[in-house]
Protein backbone atom coordinates (compact mmCIF):
# COMPACT_ATOMS: atom_id res chain seq x y z
CA UNK A 1 0.00 0.00 0.00
CA UNK A 2 1.28 3.63 -1.10
CA UNK A 3 2.15 5.78 2.05
CA UNK A 4 0.04 8.53 2.27
CA UNK A 5 2.15 10.02 5.14
CA UNK A 6 4.95 9.49 7.35
CA UNK A 7 5.05 10.40 10.83
CA UNK A 8 7.11 8.59 13.98
CA UNK A 9 7.47 11.62 16.36
CA UNK A 10 4.88 10.24 19.05
CA UNK A 11 5.09 7.25 20.98
CA UNK A 12 1.84 5.73 19.77
CA UNK A 13 3.07 5.73 16.47
CA UNK A 14 1.39 3.11 14.18
CA UNK A 15 3.21 -0.59 14.81
CA UNK A 16 6.00 1.75 16.55
CA UNK A 17 7.40 2.42 12.93
CA UNK A 18 5.42 5.24 11.67
CA UNK A 19 1.91 6.60 10.57
CA UNK A 20 1.61 6.07 6.86
CA UNK A 21 -1.76 6.54 5.79
CA UNK A 22 -3.72 8.62 8.85
CA UNK A 23 -2.12 9.08 12.29
CA UNK A 24 -2.64 7.41 15.25
CA UNK A 25 -3.50 11.40 16.79
CA UNK A 26 -5.94 11.88 14.49
CA UNK A 27 -4.08 14.24 12.15
CA UNK A 28 -5.06 13.49 8.36
CA UNK A 29 -2.09 13.03 5.03
CA UNK A 30 -2.46 16.71 4.04
CA UNK A 31 -2.57 17.96 7.62
CA UNK A 32 0.56 15.89 8.25
CA UNK A 33 2.59 17.34 4.80
CA UNK A 34 1.64 20.80 5.76
CA UNK A 35 3.61 20.46 9.23
CA UNK A 36 6.25 18.71 7.33
CA UNK A 37 6.78 22.12 5.50
CA UNK A 38 5.94 24.71 8.45
CA UNK A 39 8.81 22.70 10.07
CA UNK A 40 11.36 22.71 6.61
CA UNK A 41 10.17 26.75 6.24
CA UNK A 42 10.91 27.54 9.58
CA UNK A 43 14.38 25.30 9.40
CA UNK A 44 15.13 27.81 6.17
CA UNK A 45 14.30 30.99 8.08
CA UNK A 46 16.78 29.65 11.20
CA UNK A 47 19.34 29.41 9.10
CA UNK A 48 18.77 32.76 6.99
CA UNK A 49 18.40 34.00 10.87
CA UNK A 50 21.79 32.63 11.67
CA UNK A 51 23.25 33.92 8.63
CA UNK A 52 22.51 37.13 9.95
CA UNK A 53 24.02 36.71 12.89
CA UNK A 54 27.11 35.73 11.86
CA UNK A 55 27.01 39.07 9.73
CA UNK A 56 26.03 40.93 12.67
CA UNK A 57 22.62 41.72 12.55
CA UNK A 58 20.40 41.27 15.44
CA UNK A 59 17.08 39.07 14.98
CA UNK A 60 14.19 41.05 16.32
CA UNK A 61 12.03 38.88 19.45
CA UNK A 62 9.21 38.87 17.02
CA UNK A 63 10.94 36.58 14.75
CA UNK A 64 12.37 34.22 17.29
CA UNK A 65 8.91 34.25 18.89
CA UNK A 66 7.69 33.08 14.95
CA UNK A 67 10.20 30.31 14.99
CA UNK A 68 9.27 28.92 18.65
CA UNK A 69 5.37 29.12 17.66
CA UNK A 70 5.85 27.09 14.71
CA UNK A 71 7.70 24.23 16.61
CA UNK A 72 4.90 24.68 19.25
CA UNK A 73 1.80 24.11 16.88
CA UNK A 74 3.25 20.64 15.27
CA UNK A 75 4.01 18.70 18.64
CA UNK A 76 1.66 15.85 18.56
CA UNK A 77 -1.74 16.89 19.35
CA UNK A 78 -1.59 20.66 19.74
CA UNK A 79 -3.23 21.77 16.23
CA UNK A 80 -5.43 20.39 13.96
CA UNK A 81 -6.37 23.19 11.85
CA UNK A 82 -4.58 22.71 8.17
CA UNK A 83 -5.80 26.29 7.41
CA UNK A 84 -3.58 27.48 10.71
CA UNK A 85 -0.58 25.62 9.47
CA UNK A 86 -0.91 27.09 5.93
CA UNK A 87 -1.36 30.86 7.59
CA UNK A 88 1.74 30.27 9.60
CA UNK A 89 4.00 28.90 6.20
CA UNK A 90 2.99 31.95 4.44
CA UNK A 91 3.83 34.14 7.17
CA UNK A 92 7.20 32.55 7.74
CA UNK A 93 8.10 32.61 4.38
CA UNK A 94 7.06 36.42 4.12
CA UNK A 95 9.59 36.91 6.71
CA UNK A 96 12.09 34.92 5.67
CA UNK A 97 11.33 36.69 1.97
CA UNK A 98 12.76 40.17 3.81
CA UNK A 99 15.17 39.12 5.74
CA UNK A 100 16.65 37.27 2.51
CA UNK A 101 17.25 40.95 1.24
CA UNK A 102 19.28 42.24 4.45
CA UNK A 103 22.00 38.95 4.02
CA UNK A 104 25.31 39.16 2.01
CA UNK A 105 26.72 36.11 1.90
CA UNK A 106 26.07 32.57 0.94
CA UNK A 107 22.72 30.75 2.03
CA UNK A 108 21.33 27.07 2.22
CA UNK A 109 19.41 26.19 -0.49
CA UNK A 110 16.46 25.29 1.33
CA UNK A 111 16.34 29.30 2.29
CA UNK A 112 15.47 30.01 -1.59
CA UNK A 113 12.23 28.62 -1.72
CA UNK A 114 9.87 30.67 -2.07
CA UNK A 115 7.03 28.68 -3.13
CA UNK A 116 2.94 29.70 -3.55
CA UNK A 117 -0.10 27.68 -1.97
CA UNK A 118 -0.36 25.57 -5.11
CA UNK A 119 3.05 24.33 -4.64
CA UNK A 120 2.89 23.63 -0.92
CA UNK A 121 1.53 19.71 -0.99
CA UNK A 122 3.68 18.87 -3.67
CA UNK A 123 6.76 20.41 -2.17
CA UNK A 124 6.11 19.17 1.06
CA UNK A 125 6.28 15.68 0.07
CA UNK A 126 9.53 16.49 -1.30
CA UNK A 127 10.84 17.74 2.42
CA UNK A 128 9.34 15.89 4.60
CA UNK A 129 11.13 13.13 7.37
CA UNK A 130 12.23 10.30 4.48
CA UNK A 131 13.85 12.97 2.44
CA UNK A 132 16.79 12.39 3.84
CA UNK A 133 17.74 9.01 3.05
CA UNK A 134 20.91 8.42 5.37
CA UNK A 135 18.98 6.37 8.24
CA UNK A 136 21.30 7.09 11.20
CA UNK A 137 21.53 11.05 10.21
CA UNK A 138 17.72 11.29 9.57
CA UNK A 139 17.37 9.37 13.26
CA UNK A 140 19.80 12.25 14.80
CA UNK A 141 17.91 15.18 12.38
CA UNK A 142 14.33 14.06 14.25
CA UNK A 143 15.91 13.48 17.07
CA UNK A 144 17.27 17.04 17.72
CA UNK A 145 14.37 18.60 15.74
CA UNK A 146 11.61 16.93 18.39
CA UNK A 147 13.60 18.55 21.56
CA UNK A 148 14.11 21.29 19.61
CA UNK A 149 9.93 21.19 20.02
CA UNK A 150 9.77 20.90 23.44
CA UNK A 151 12.52 23.40 24.11
CA UNK A 152 10.12 26.18 22.21
CA UNK A 153 7.04 24.76 23.81
CA UNK A 154 8.41 25.85 27.25
CA UNK A 155 10.12 28.54 25.75
CA UNK A 156 7.09 29.50 24.64
CA UNK A 157 5.27 29.65 28.22
CA UNK A 158 8.00 31.74 29.70
CA UNK A 159 7.46 34.45 26.93
CA UNK A 160 4.33 34.95 27.39
CA UNK A 161 5.63 35.45 30.78
CA UNK A 162 7.89 38.14 29.61
CA UNK A 163 10.77 36.27 30.49
CA UNK A 164 13.59 36.15 27.40
CA UNK A 165 16.46 34.71 26.57
CA UNK A 166 18.35 35.10 23.28
CA UNK A 167 21.24 32.79 23.63
CA UNK A 168 17.88 30.01 23.60
CA UNK A 169 16.16 31.38 20.59
CA UNK A 170 19.60 31.91 18.79
CA UNK A 171 20.71 28.24 19.91
CA UNK A 172 17.24 26.61 18.75
CA UNK A 173 17.62 28.23 15.23
CA UNK A 174 21.20 27.25 15.36
CA UNK A 175 20.20 23.30 15.85
CA UNK A 176 17.36 23.81 13.17
CA UNK A 177 19.93 25.39 10.35
CA UNK A 178 22.15 22.46 11.36
CA UNK A 179 19.67 19.55 10.20
CA UNK A 180 19.54 21.14 6.90
CA UNK A 181 23.55 20.80 6.68
CA UNK A 182 25.04 18.05 4.68
CA UNK A 183 28.36 18.78 5.84
CA UNK A 184 26.98 17.18 9.61
CA UNK A 185 28.18 13.81 10.27
CA UNK A 186 26.97 11.38 13.01
CA UNK A 187 29.30 12.55 15.22
CA UNK A 188 28.73 16.25 14.75
CA UNK A 189 24.87 15.56 15.56
CA UNK A 190 25.54 13.46 18.36
CA UNK A 191 27.28 16.45 20.14
CA UNK A 192 24.26 18.76 18.83
CA UNK A 193 21.95 16.26 20.37
CA UNK A 194 23.73 16.41 23.77
CA UNK A 195 24.00 20.19 23.62
CA UNK A 196 20.35 20.44 22.61
CA UNK A 197 19.99 19.17 26.30
CA UNK A 198 21.76 21.51 27.73
CA UNK A 199 19.87 24.14 26.07
CA UNK A 200 16.63 22.17 27.45
CA UNK A 201 17.58 22.70 30.70
CA UNK A 202 18.47 26.63 30.55
CA UNK A 203 14.74 26.80 28.90
CA UNK A 204 12.83 24.90 31.92
CA UNK A 205 14.86 27.02 33.80
CA UNK A 206 13.77 29.89 32.24
CA UNK A 207 10.40 28.81 32.96
CA UNK A 208 10.80 27.59 36.34
CA UNK A 209 11.74 31.09 37.40
CA UNK A 210 8.98 33.37 34.95
CA UNK A 211 6.08 30.53 36.72
CA UNK A 212 7.47 31.03 40.17
CA UNK A 213 7.86 34.78 39.88
CA UNK A 214 4.23 35.50 38.36
CA UNK A 215 2.61 32.78 41.26
CA UNK A 216 5.09 32.27 43.82
CA UNK A 217 7.13 28.94 44.32
CA UNK A 218 4.15 25.62 44.49
CA UNK A 219 2.93 24.80 47.80
CA UNK A 220 2.17 21.60 49.03
CA UNK A 221 -1.44 21.23 48.48
CA UNK A 222 -4.89 18.88 48.68
CA UNK A 223 -6.42 19.51 45.18
CA UNK A 224 -10.54 18.80 45.68
CA UNK A 225 -11.49 15.93 42.57
CA UNK A 226 -14.78 16.40 43.41
CA UNK A 227 -17.53 18.17 41.28
CA UNK A 228 -19.42 21.16 42.76
CA UNK A 229 -22.65 22.25 42.00
CA UNK A 230 -22.56 25.16 39.61
CA UNK A 231 -22.05 25.49 36.26
CA UNK A 232 -17.96 25.25 35.13
CA UNK A 233 -15.13 25.91 32.61
CA UNK A 234 -12.20 22.68 32.46
CA UNK A 235 -9.15 24.30 31.10
CA UNK A 236 -6.67 21.78 30.03
CA UNK A 237 -2.78 21.88 28.71
CA UNK A 238 -0.25 23.88 30.32
CA UNK A 239 -0.62 27.66 30.01
CA UNK A 240 -0.50 29.21 33.02
CA UNK A 241 -0.72 32.86 32.06
CA UNK A 242 -4.03 31.47 30.12
CA UNK A 243 -5.26 30.18 33.51
CA UNK A 244 -4.84 33.25 35.26
CA UNK A 245 -6.85 35.27 32.90
CA UNK A 246 -9.66 32.96 33.10
CA UNK A 247 -9.97 33.21 36.41
CA UNK A 248 -9.53 36.82 36.99
CA UNK A 249 -12.32 37.26 33.76
CA UNK A 250 -14.70 34.70 35.35
CA UNK A 251 -14.16 35.70 39.33
CA UNK A 252 -17.97 36.94 39.58
CA UNK A 253 -19.95 35.11 36.82
CA UNK A 254 -21.01 32.37 39.06
CA UNK A 255 -19.23 30.09 36.79
CA UNK A 256 -16.48 27.73 38.94
CA UNK A 257 -13.05 26.57 37.18
CA UNK A 258 -11.57 22.86 37.36
CA UNK A 259 -8.14 22.19 35.61
CA UNK A 260 -7.88 18.83 33.50
CA UNK A 261 -4.53 17.03 33.12
CA UNK A 262 -1.32 18.88 33.07
CA UNK A 263 -3.30 21.71 34.32
CA UNK A 264 -3.64 20.40 37.94
CA UNK A 265 -0.25 22.14 38.78
CA UNK A 266 -2.11 25.18 38.61
CA UNK A 267 -3.24 24.53 42.04
CA UNK A 268 0.09 24.37 43.39
CA UNK A 269 0.94 27.77 42.72
CA UNK A 270 0.10 30.57 46.11
CA UNK A 271 -1.56 32.94 43.24
CA UNK A 272 -4.22 30.88 42.26
CA UNK A 273 -5.40 30.31 45.62
CA UNK A 274 -7.18 33.55 45.99
CA UNK A 275 -9.73 32.55 43.72
CA UNK A 276 -12.77 30.78 45.36
CA UNK A 277 -14.31 29.38 41.93
CA UNK A 278 -10.77 27.84 41.41
CA UNK A 279 -12.48 24.87 42.87
CA UNK A 280 -10.72 21.67 41.61
CA UNK A 281 -9.08 18.73 39.38
CA UNK A 282 -11.75 16.81 36.72
CA UNK A 283 -10.91 13.86 35.57
CA UNK A 284 -7.43 12.18 34.69
CA UNK A 285 -4.67 12.62 31.74
CA UNK A 286 -5.64 13.72 28.21
CA UNK A 287 -6.24 10.78 26.57
CA UNK A 288 -9.37 9.97 28.59
CA UNK A 289 -10.75 12.85 27.70
CA UNK A 290 -13.71 12.27 25.35
CA UNK A 291 -15.78 10.20 27.88
CA UNK A 292 -14.40 13.27 30.94
CA UNK A 293 -14.81 16.16 28.33
CA UNK A 294 -18.69 14.80 27.75
CA UNK A 295 -19.48 14.35 31.04
CA UNK A 296 -18.08 18.00 32.26
CA UNK A 297 -21.20 19.02 30.45
CA UNK A 298 -19.68 22.85 30.41
CA UNK A 299 -16.78 24.13 27.76
CA UNK A 300 -13.49 23.25 27.79
CA UNK A 301 -10.52 25.60 26.85
CA UNK A 302 -7.65 23.87 25.68
CA UNK A 303 -4.31 26.43 26.40
CA UNK A 304 -1.81 23.89 24.08
CA UNK A 305 -1.33 20.43 23.12
CA UNK A 306 -3.15 17.05 24.10
CA UNK A 307 -6.21 17.68 21.95
CA UNK A 308 -7.96 14.29 21.29
CA UNK A 309 -10.38 14.63 18.17
CA UNK A 310 -13.58 15.45 19.84
CA UNK A 311 -17.39 13.77 19.63
CA UNK A 312 -19.63 15.61 18.57
CA UNK A 313 -21.18 15.58 21.54
CA UNK A 314 -19.24 18.31 23.09
CA UNK A 315 -17.59 19.78 19.87
CA UNK A 316 -19.54 22.50 20.14
CA UNK A 317 -18.18 23.64 23.92
CA UNK A 318 -14.18 22.78 23.00
CA UNK A 319 -12.73 26.04 22.41
CA UNK A 320 -8.51 26.84 21.67
CA UNK A 321 -6.49 29.29 22.23
CA UNK A 322 -2.33 29.60 21.51
CA UNK A 323 -0.64 27.31 19.91
CA UNK A 324 -3.49 24.84 19.64
CA UNK A 325 -6.43 24.70 17.48
CA UNK A 326 -9.18 21.96 15.78
CA UNK A 327 -11.50 22.82 12.88
CA UNK A 328 -14.57 23.77 13.83
CA UNK A 329 -13.71 24.67 17.44
CA UNK A 330 -13.72 28.42 18.29
CA UNK A 331 -10.13 29.64 18.84
CA UNK A 332 -9.80 32.44 21.10
CA UNK A 333 -7.32 35.31 19.82
CA UNK A 334 -4.02 36.59 21.31
CA UNK A 335 -6.68 39.43 22.81
CA UNK A 336 -7.46 36.37 25.37
CA UNK A 337 -11.10 37.85 25.85
CA UNK A 338 -12.94 34.57 27.42
CA UNK A 339 -16.39 36.11 27.58
CA UNK A 340 -17.79 34.17 25.46
CA UNK A 341 -16.43 31.00 27.04
CA UNK A 342 -17.93 32.28 30.15
CA UNK A 343 -21.10 33.22 28.78
CA UNK A 344 -21.57 29.41 27.44
CA UNK A 345 -20.59 28.33 30.77
CA UNK A 346 -23.79 29.76 32.28
CA UNK A 347 -25.66 27.98 30.15
CA UNK A 348 -24.61 24.49 30.70
CA UNK A 349 -24.95 21.95 33.50
CA UNK A 350 -22.95 21.18 36.30
CA UNK A 351 -20.08 18.95 35.82
CA UNK A 352 -21.33 15.30 36.50
CA UNK A 353 -19.10 13.76 39.65
CA UNK A 354 -16.85 10.91 38.82
CA UNK A 355 -14.80 10.81 41.89
CA UNK A 356 -14.10 11.87 44.87
CA UNK A 357 -11.76 12.91 47.51
CA UNK A 358 -8.66 14.66 47.21
CA UNK A 359 -4.83 14.45 45.68
CA UNK A 360 -1.78 15.83 46.91
CA UNK A 361 0.86 17.34 45.14
CA UNK A 362 3.26 20.94 44.94
CA UNK A 363 6.77 19.11 45.66
CA UNK A 364 8.53 21.39 43.31
CA UNK A 365 11.97 21.71 44.56
CA UNK A 366 11.46 24.50 47.01
CA UNK A 367 9.44 22.33 48.76
CA UNK A 368 11.50 19.33 48.64
CA UNK A 369 14.69 21.88 49.86
CA UNK A 370 12.27 22.41 53.09
CA UNK A 371 12.63 19.18 53.56
CA UNK A 372 15.96 18.58 52.94
CA UNK A 373 16.49 17.84 56.93
CA UNK A 374 13.90 15.07 57.02
CA UNK A 375 14.56 13.53 53.78
CA UNK A 376 18.89 13.28 54.45
CA UNK A 377 17.84 11.52 57.83
CA UNK A 378 15.01 8.91 56.63
CA UNK A 379 17.89 7.86 53.70
CA UNK A 380 20.67 8.07 56.39
CA UNK A 381 18.05 5.58 58.64
CA UNK A 382 17.11 3.46 55.68
CA UNK A 383 13.56 4.41 55.86
CA UNK A 384 14.01 5.50 52.40
CA UNK A 385 15.99 3.27 50.33
CA UNK A 386 15.54 4.55 46.65
CA UNK A 387 13.94 7.61 45.00
CA UNK A 388 12.36 6.69 41.53
CA UNK A 389 11.98 8.81 38.89
CA UNK A 390 8.69 8.11 37.20
CA UNK A 391 8.30 11.35 35.39
CA UNK A 392 6.51 11.95 31.97
CA UNK A 393 3.35 11.23 29.78
CA UNK A 394 0.71 9.03 30.28
CA UNK A 395 -0.99 7.18 26.81
CA UNK A 396 -3.72 4.99 26.00
CA UNK A 397 -2.08 1.92 25.43
CA UNK A 398 -2.78 -0.99 27.45
CA UNK A 399 0.87 -1.70 27.80
CA UNK A 400 0.85 1.91 30.30
CA UNK A 401 -0.74 -0.24 32.58
CA UNK A 402 2.85 -1.57 33.29
CA UNK A 403 3.63 2.23 35.78
CA UNK A 404 0.62 1.50 37.63
CA UNK A 405 1.81 -2.01 38.88
CA UNK A 406 5.05 -0.79 39.11
CA UNK A 407 4.04 1.72 41.62
CA UNK A 408 2.29 -0.91 43.10
CA UNK A 409 5.29 -3.20 43.61
CA UNK A 410 8.03 -0.65 44.91
CA UNK A 411 8.98 -1.60 47.69
CA UNK A 412 7.76 0.55 51.05
CA UNK A 413 10.92 2.43 51.34
CA UNK A 414 11.03 3.59 47.78
CA UNK A 415 9.99 7.23 46.95
CA UNK A 416 8.23 7.93 43.72
CA UNK A 417 9.69 11.77 42.26
CA UNK A 418 7.21 12.67 39.67
CA UNK A 419 6.68 15.45 36.63
CA UNK A 420 4.14 15.21 33.99
CA UNK A 421 0.94 13.35 32.85
CA UNK A 422 2.60 9.87 33.63
CA UNK A 423 1.36 10.14 37.60
CA UNK A 424 -1.76 9.90 36.49
CA UNK A 425 -1.28 5.90 36.40
CA UNK A 426 -0.31 6.17 39.85
CA UNK A 427 -1.45 9.67 41.66
CA UNK A 428 -4.32 7.60 43.17
CA UNK A 429 -3.30 4.66 44.63
CA UNK A 430 -3.47 4.34 48.33
CA UNK A 431 0.78 4.28 48.70
CA UNK A 432 0.80 5.94 51.85
CA UNK A 433 3.97 7.88 53.05
CA UNK A 434 7.49 7.76 54.70
CA UNK A 435 7.82 9.51 58.38
CA UNK A 436 5.26 11.42 56.87
CA UNK A 437 6.36 11.91 53.21
CA UNK A 438 3.99 11.03 50.75
CA UNK A 439 5.54 8.47 48.56
CA UNK A 440 4.60 10.02 45.37
CA UNK A 441 6.16 13.53 45.59
CA UNK A 442 4.68 15.53 42.56
CA UNK A 443 6.61 18.31 40.83
CA UNK A 444 4.23 19.59 38.99
CA UNK A 445 3.67 19.47 34.80
CA UNK A 446 6.13 18.08 32.63
CA UNK A 447 8.32 21.27 32.23
CA UNK A 448 8.87 20.90 36.37
CA UNK A 449 10.88 18.23 35.68
CA UNK A 450 13.69 20.57 36.11
CA UNK A 451 12.57 20.54 40.02
CA UNK A 452 13.30 16.92 39.66
CA UNK A 453 17.03 17.91 38.27
CA UNK A 454 17.35 20.27 40.96
CA UNK A 455 16.45 17.73 43.12
CA UNK A 456 18.88 15.49 42.36
CA UNK A 457 21.79 18.38 42.12
CA UNK A 458 21.28 19.18 45.59
CA UNK A 459 20.89 15.46 47.19
CA UNK A 460 24.51 15.15 45.08
CA UNK A 461 25.60 18.13 46.97
CA UNK A 462 24.33 16.84 50.54
CA UNK A 463 25.68 13.65 50.21
CA UNK A 464 29.42 15.22 48.35
CA UNK A 465 29.23 12.61 45.35
CA UNK A 466 31.40 13.25 42.57
CA UNK A 467 29.07 11.62 40.17
CA UNK A 468 25.08 12.09 39.81
CA UNK A 469 24.81 8.26 38.87
CA UNK A 470 26.32 7.44 42.52
CA UNK A 471 22.56 8.68 43.99
CA UNK A 472 19.94 6.81 45.40
CA UNK A 473 17.77 7.61 42.47
CA UNK A 474 16.77 5.60 39.48
CA UNK A 475 14.82 6.51 36.30
CA UNK A 476 11.83 4.87 35.05
CA UNK A 477 10.27 7.01 32.10
CA UNK A 478 7.24 7.29 30.44
CA UNK A 479 7.33 9.44 27.23
CA UNK A 480 4.76 10.34 24.50
CA UNK A 481 5.53 13.20 22.67
CA UNK A 482 7.92 15.81 21.83
CA UNK A 483 8.60 17.70 25.68
CA UNK A 484 9.44 14.23 27.16
CA UNK A 485 11.81 14.23 24.19
CA UNK A 486 13.94 17.20 25.85
CA UNK A 487 13.87 16.39 29.10
CA UNK A 488 15.37 13.30 28.13
CA UNK A 489 18.32 15.26 26.22
CA UNK A 490 18.13 16.88 29.13
CA UNK A 491 19.01 14.24 31.51
CA UNK A 492 21.91 12.49 29.26
CA UNK A 493 23.59 16.16 28.98
CA UNK A 494 23.91 15.71 32.74
CA UNK A 495 25.40 12.82 32.12
CA UNK A 496 22.44 10.43 33.87
CA UNK A 497 22.88 6.94 33.56
CA UNK A 498 20.56 3.81 33.16
CA UNK A 499 17.36 5.60 32.22
CA UNK A 500 14.70 2.79 31.89
CA UNK A 501 12.55 4.29 28.94
CA UNK A 502 8.52 3.15 27.88
CA UNK A 503 6.48 1.77 26.86
CA UNK A 504 8.35 1.63 23.96
CA UNK A 505 11.71 2.95 22.34
CA UNK A 506 11.21 5.90 20.09
CA UNK A 507 10.58 4.64 16.69
CA UNK A 508 12.68 7.45 14.93
CA UNK A 509 15.84 6.08 17.17
CA UNK A 510 18.03 3.73 14.54
CA UNK A 511 19.43 0.96 15.33
CA UNK A 512 23.21 2.15 15.23
CA UNK A 513 21.94 5.60 17.05
CA UNK A 514 20.41 3.28 20.26
CA UNK A 515 23.80 1.54 20.29
CA UNK A 516 25.47 4.68 20.88
CA UNK A 517 22.78 5.70 23.53
CA UNK A 518 23.28 1.99 24.80
CA UNK A 519 27.03 2.36 25.47
CA UNK A 520 27.00 5.83 26.12
CA UNK A 521 24.70 6.06 28.71
CA UNK A 522 22.60 2.70 29.39
CA UNK A 523 19.43 3.13 27.78
CA UNK A 524 17.46 0.47 28.64
CA UNK A 525 13.93 -0.25 27.90
CA UNK A 526 11.35 -1.52 30.29
CA UNK A 527 10.62 -5.10 30.44
CA UNK A 528 8.30 -6.11 32.67
CA UNK A 529 7.87 -4.89 36.46
CA UNK A 530 9.05 -7.53 38.74
CA UNK A 531 12.39 -7.83 36.82
CA UNK A 532 12.61 -4.15 36.34
CA UNK A 533 12.37 -3.09 40.27
CA UNK A 534 14.85 -6.15 41.08
CA UNK A 535 17.44 -4.62 38.42
CA UNK A 536 16.60 -0.54 39.92
CA UNK A 537 17.01 -1.78 43.43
Amino acid sequence: MENKMFCFQCQETLNCKGCTQFGVCGKSPSLSAMQDLLIYVTKALSAVCMQLRKEGTAIDQEINHLVTTNLFTTITNANFNEEAIIERIEKTLEVKKLLLKKVKGDVVQAALWDGERKDFISYALQVGVLSCEDEDIRSLRELITYGLKGLSAYTKHANVLLREDESIDAFIQEGLAATLDDQLNVDDLIALTLKTGEYGIKGMAMLDRANTEAYGHPQVSNVSIEAGTRPGILISGHDLKDLELLLEQSKDSGVDVYTHSEMLAGHYYPFFKKYPHFIGNYGNAWWKQKEEFEAFNGPILMTTNCIVPPKDSYKNRLWTTGAAGYPGCRHIDEKKDFSEIINQAKSCPAPTPLESGSIVGGFAHEQIFKLTDQVVEAVKSGAIRKFVVMAGCDGRHASRSYYTEFAKALPHDCMILTAGCAKYKYNKLPLGDINGIPRVLDAGQCNDSYSLVLIALKLKEIFNLEDINDLSIVYNIAWYEQKAVIVLLALLSLGVKNIHLGPTLPAFISPNVLDVLVNSFNIQSISNVDVDIKVMM
